[in-house]
């Protein structure tokens, strides 16, 4: 739990700094630059989180693409298509609330 919070931290903060900071080599490299960055983060996580462990740069690598389809996979779930995150519910039985509408005027007084 604490590898993933510390994951999602430095997600939050550090990597738009970083992709900003490397938009030349993303663009060059056709996006395949930001696999290597989300590696590196992932790379980051054990020297602070103990008992978490990365055996090298290719296990991140690899974790990192792994980490990203199950993302897209989950934002393709649950992401509208206005870009916001909506929570998928089920209700059983949809309240209708009465009352009336008060439709303000013209000069925008009620």
């Amino acid at each position: 739990m604490g590898a993933a919070l510390l994951l999602g931290i430095l997600n939050a903060f550090v990597r738009p700094v970083l992709l900003i900071l490397s938009v030349p080599l993303i663009l060059v490299t056709l996006g395949f630059f930001i696999l290597v960055i989300n590696a590196l983060m992932l790379l980051c996580v054990p020297n602070m989180v103990m008992g978490f462990h990365v055996d090298g740069f290719g296990s991140a690598f690899w974790g990192a693409i792994l980490i990203g389809i199950i993302s897209w996979l989950l934002s393709a779930f649950f992401r509208g298509s206005d870009g916001r995150v909506h929570i998928l519910t089920h209700h059983a039985q949809i309240k209708r609330v009465e009352g009336r509408v008060i439709e303000p005027t013209e000069n925008g007084n009620k």
